[in-house]
């Protein structure tokens, strides 16, 4: 059965699930370099493919391959990954490839990154340059977008440290790292800590022959390959990895149900087509989404109609979320949130800002909040009318952009400008495009993240909030202006500081009190 469409968005912060969670262990081993020893151990790296199926809960959801190849100059790695999410009735694609060009000593020389969805491509290029900067250019529709970033020393890309671990002879038991890596989804810099923890030997399917009377393939050759066991943690997260001696992938384990495992590629795309071919898995919000809900211990009733919530937050460490300011306040683990009201929102100024101060920042046009694209800024004329009051236009720009998208899941890395030109997403989606429309007009806006209430369970959702005399929070995706109660926010900020969320997932308890 089809969700009413107001709801059909509620709690599909999917990026959240895909960069803080499957890309979290797709690839992601880090450590600080040890110079001399790599040009040597990387000698010993030998050329070739390898496949991976993708599953989630034990169902294969995508599959990945990664390729190792030699150059004059040193090495390119080629990792792509393939992954579904089935939800409201199908299956949404995305596909996420990261190519690195490494040096002999497999030092970063350039990095392409590339997400393709229904929405649009995603895409990052850096060239290293001396003094450890990196020169960027983004495609996120529109111009492209160039900036120069400042790495710390060391600083590598996830696909590239695996193989780095394993030509320095740090893939032994006891080992303990830190690391940094760059995120080119999120433009960030993120540290790690690993520990080699136990060695073990597995028996996978080396190749795959089909059976001429099913027409399916079957494993045809075992191979027998050593590997130790990588505990990382990043961001509150812990995901177990088992690793060849050339820092290959065998076996990958998120403690929030994904699994990534070495098999013959005939294999791993039969199962995934298997999956496909069960549409009860894509009814509602799927497994995916449904796997990250956070039951509730009372009935809140109809989505929207929430004035006040009282709520314990159990579970986890709540020190570096911003739960704190405007209509929520914490004492202890209880976080109080009372919507606004009208009265509440006296913005006190006339379009555009000039007030200075923190909300100015909240003007800046980035590389995926395209404020000063021409697009953007016609399509926000043409919704407020030329209005230059701040209610009004949040209000006009709130309806329009819940009427104009389509509701739809959208596993992406969103921009405005091509949310724009899509006419779809999920919550990301609406969130990146009204504060871009809202910015444009000088309007201060931003993203907030956290949790929202539907149906007795709190579900991952996005949302922005505007300056009104203070943040409001309001929600295009779901049509509220102001935001209901329910809307507990957690972070505000870039996808960057979204994927701190990810440490909340399978952790939090909540308690809604009288």
């Amino acid at each position: 059965m089809r969700l009413p469409t107001r709801r059909r968005l509620l709690g599909s912060a999917i990026l959240v699930l895909w960069a803080g969670v499957v890309g979290l262990h797709v690839r992601r081993t880090y450590f600080r370099p040890v110079s001399a020893q790599l040009e040597l151990g990387a000698r010993r790296l030998a050329p070739g493919a390898q496949f991976f199926a993708i599953r989630m809960n034990g169902r294969t959801i995508g599959a990945a391959t990664s390729r190792l190849d030699t150059t004059s100059t040193g090495f390119i790695f080629d990792d792509l990954m393939s992954l579904d999410v089935p939800a409201l009735d199908t299956f949404s694609t995305a596909v996420a490839r990261t190519q690195v060009v490494l040096g002999h000593s497999l030092e970063l020389h350039s990095i392409r990154f590339l997400l393709q969805s229904s929405v649009g491509d995603f895409e990052v290029k850096g060239t290293m340059r001396p003094d450890s900067l990196l020169e960027l250019e983004i495609r996120a529709g529109g111009r492209p977008q160039r900036s120069v970033l400042r790495l710390d020393p060391g600083v590598t890309m996830d696909a590239a440290l695996p193989l780095r671990l394993a030509a320095a002879g740090r893939l032994k038991p006891g080992m303990e790292i830190r690391a940094p890596l760059f995120d080119p989804s999120v433009l960030a810099t993120r540290e790690a800590v690993l520990r080699v923890t136990a060695e073990s030997t597995f028996v996978v399917a080396d190749s795959a022959a089909r059976d001429p009377l099913s027409g399916r393939y079957h494993p045809a050759r075992w191979d027998t390959v050593r590997a130790v066991r990588v505990e990382e943690q990043l961001g509150g997260v812990t995901v177990s990895s088992w690793l060849d001696q050339e820092g290959r992938i065998v076996r990958s384990d998120s403690p929030l149900g994904f699994s990534i495992e070495r098999t013959p590629y005939e294999l791993a795309r039969q199962e995934w087509m298997d999956t496909r071919q069960n549409h009860a898995l894509a009814a509602g919000y799927g497994p995916i989404i449904g796997s990250t809900a956070i039951a509730s211990n009372v009935n809140l009733g109809e989505t929207g109609g929430t004035r006040r919530l009282r709520v314990r937050l159990q579970g986890v460490e709540l020190a570096g979320f911003e739960l704190e300011g405007g209509r929520q306040a914490l004492r202890g683990d209880t976080l109080t949130v009372v919507q606004e009201t009208l009265a509440d929102m006296r913005p006190g100024y006339t379009l555009p800002w000039r007030g200075g101060g923190p909300q100015a920042a909240e003007l800046e046009s980035t590389p995926l909040i395209q404020s000063v694209d021409p697009e953007i800024v016609r399509f926000a004329r043409r919704a407020t009318r030329g209005t230059s009051d701040p209610y009004a236009v949040a209000l006009k720009l709130n309806g329009w952009v819940y009427a104009t998208l389509r509701k739809e899941i959208t596993p992406s890395v969103p921009s405005a400008v091509e949310v724009l030109h899509a006419g779809k997403g999920d919550c990301n989606e609406h969130t990146v495009l009204y504060v871009a429309l809202a910015r444009s007009l000088g309007l201060p806006a931003r993203s907030a993240a956290g949790l929202v209430y539907l149906r007795g369970r709190f579900y991952y959702h996005a949302w922005p909030e505007v300056w009104l005399g203070r943040w409001v929070a309001v929600d295009p995706t779901l049509g509220q202006f102001p935001a209901d109660a329910a809307h507990l926010r957690f972070v505000t900020g870039g996808l960057a500081r979204q994927l701190d969320l990810v440490r909340l997932i399978g952790r939090l308890r909540l308690d809604v009190q009288p």
